[in-house]
């Protein structure tokens, strides 16, 4: 005779055996599409722990951009996003949290389209404050194994983003025969190889690739002065910026600002706002327009409201790429004064829109920028007040137009930086071989 109570624990027992043959049949299905659609020698999977999604639009815009360059001229092209989701559960709750994620992972394993043609697998990725970035690395490539259903990622060819949570994990789950390539382009590295344990991976991580990359020289340098045994294995090869929509008419006067970033000390927000009220104060018809988000949105406002200028200065909040590249059409003149930068993304960007530029030497912009820095804007020193912006600011003013050449900086930067040139860079190392006398060097692509 069966009581209730034993009825109902074989009802439960029952339901979790159905459940784990779904989660288990589910991920034999993305493993097997997964491997069906590896097919050709020119399929590519892209592995990133960025890109932009619903909640942040703007995280990643540079891996999507990356895509939207380089699918042109493959086969299958799949983006596996190992996108990280911070726990703050007491350590007590975790091991049950994750394996209630590991219990849903197969419901959020939706393919959906993407760029150029690319498809798009977000994989969540369960993570704690307390993770150094080697650990981080270990976790990305765990639940991206996991979501494959433990086969190897099918495509032949596997670009990676970010050392270790985009380098690591690809090489984990890669196929044997498959060739991983590198991108870095990451502003924390020094806290990357700061950490012992993260240094020891990224160190694998660049010894094992086939072709490592970095988006600008400071990169190259800091890992070389590390790694210096691997240093002939660093590769420049730019992040691409888009040059297909300039802006309607050309900038008749630097009246309207614009800064595009985060909010954060690093950025030089604080002395940029300074400085635009004091140049507001000669000329009251100047506007700045402030977009991004931070920690210091809040603080940066009230500034504003106490230097009176409050009501010329915007915070439209963090924008996506194509409001931004919209938002760079519109304004006369991009300001950037961060302390420090690998590449300075949004100075090439403004340049490819048609607009001047007012930008620190801060490591990246004076690189990117080499040979028509004076033809696309003005170049200032890095300081923590602003009279360098307001002298820079000033001396762009007394100059324009005819001491500028924007046409000739942004055909330049074109060249370097376009679509064009930096997809047929990375189709020479992808598939060796195929017009190799039509692809650029790589020291002109950074």
């Amino acid at each position: 005779m069966t009581v209730p109570g034993d009825r109902d624990t074989a009802a439960r027992d029952a339901a979790a055996r159905d459940a784990a043959a779904r989660d288990a049949a589910a991920r034999d299905a993305t493993a097997r599409g997964a491997t069906a659609r590896g097919a050709t020698g020119r399929d590519v999977a892209v592995v990133t722990p960025w890109y932009p999604n619903p909640q942040q639009e703007w995280a990643g815009a540079f891996v999507e951009a990356m895509v939207d360059a380089t699918a042109p001229g493959c086969g299958d092209v799949t983006v596996y996003h190992t996108e990280a989701w911070l726990m703050r559960q007491p350590p007590e709750e975790v091991e049950a949290a994750r394996a209630a994620h590991r219990r849903l992972l197969p419901v959020a394993l939706h393919p959906q389209p993407a760029v150029a043609g690319a498809r798009l697998l977000r994989v969540p990725v369960p993570t704690v404050p307390e993770y150094t970035f080697a650990d981080l690395a270990r976790e990305h490539a765990s639940w991206l194994r996991e979501a494959l259903g433990g086969e190897p990622i099918p495509a032949p060819v596997v670009h990676a983003h970010v050392g270790l949570r985009g380098g690591w994990t690809a090489l984990q789950n890669a196929r044997p025969d498959a060739r991983v390539f590198v991108t870095e382009h990451a502003s924390f590295l020094d806290k990357v190889l700061a950490q012992p344990d993260s240094r020891e991976l990224y160190e694998q991580v660049l010894d094992r690739c086939d072709g490592f990359f970095v988006v600008t020289d400071v990169l190259r340098d800091r890992l070389a002065e590390t790694f210096p045994g691997l240093a002939d294995k660093i590769r420049p090869i730019a992040n691409p910026i888009s040059f297909a929509t300039p802006r309607p008419r050309p900038v008749t006067e630097l009246r309207r600002w614009l800064y595009v970033g985060s909010l954060v000390e690093r950025k030089g927000v604080g002395p940029l706002l300074e400085a635009f009220a004091e140049c507001r104060a000669d000329d009251p018809g100047l506007t700045l327009t402030m977009a991004g988000a931070g920690p210091l949105a809040g603080a940066l406002a009230d500034r504003a409201a106490e230097l009176g200028v409050g009501g010329a200065v915007t915070f439209p909040g963090a924008v996506p790429p194509d409001r931004a590249a919209r938002l760079m059409r519109e304004h006369d003149l991009l300001v950037h004064a961060a302390r420090y930068e690998t590449f300075g993304v949004t100075v090439v960007e403004a340049v490819a829109a048609g607009t001047p530029v007012l930008v620190t030497r801060c490591g990246g912009p004076e690189r990117t920028l080499a040979g028509v820095a004076d033809a696309a804007g003005e170049m200032i020193d890095v300081a923590d007040t602003p009279a360098p912006i307001v002298a820079g600011y000033r001396r762009l003013r007394d100059r324009f137009p005819d001491g500028l050449d924007l046409p000739r900086a942004r055909a330049v930067l074109d060249e370097r930086f376009g679509y064009r040139t930096v997809a047929e860079a990375h189709h020479r190392h992808w598939f060796p071989g195929a017009a190799e006398a039509d692809a650029p060097d790589e020291r002109e692509v950074a």
